[in-house]
């Protein structure tokens, strides 16, 4: 039993030295959604604070980043979250797929899926209220061009399942 220990301790501490990089983009104002739609001061710093750390190229790392194998699970947490919608690459994606985007982050704060209740244990500043939920619904329906709508429609016509 103490051998085992004194592997598995090793395994852990050998893990240490094999970690994912951590994601730190510069922000391009060309592409950012804060900075091309330029909310509000207040829903700038619920998206900040609740939405870019798995959703941009800009996360803040907390200190258990740094132990492996947390850091594996925040890795892929972010980058699932950022094939899902992308808030510092707003602005190179298609008009119809921004909208689709805004749609989508409707549905979430609808729901109250956003932020996960995962992430809410470590960052307790990220806990919306209803009044937030319902502020960053409206500001995303604001976002919203109805070109998604179109886009389907064109698809369904045109018998393209995705």
């Amino acid at each position: 039993m103490k051998k085992l220990l004194y592997i598995l301790a090793g395994i852990f501490l050998l893990a240490q030295f094999i970690r994912p990089a951590k994601i730190a983009e510069p922000l391009d104002a060309n592409t950012d959604l804060i900075a091309i739609t330029k909310p509000s001061a207040e829903i700038a710093g619920m998206l900040r604070t609740s939405c870019y750390d798995c959703h941009s190229g800009q996360p803040r790392y907390p200190w258990y980043a740094n132990i492996t194998p947390v850091n594996w699970w925040l890795d892929h947490h972010i980058k699932e979250g950022r094939e899902h919608f992308d808030a510092t690459s707003w602005g190179k994606v298609e008009n119809w797929n921004r909208d689709h985007q805004a749609k989508e982050a409707m549905e979430m704060m609808d729901e109250k899926e956003m932020p996960l209740q995962s992430y809410l244990w470590q960052h307790k500043d990220a806990k919306l209220n209803d009044v937030q939920y319902q502020q960053l619904y409206d500001w995303f329906e604001t976002l919203r061009d109805g070109s998604w709508d179109v886009e389907k429609a064109r698809r369904k016509a045109a018998g393209e399942t995705k």
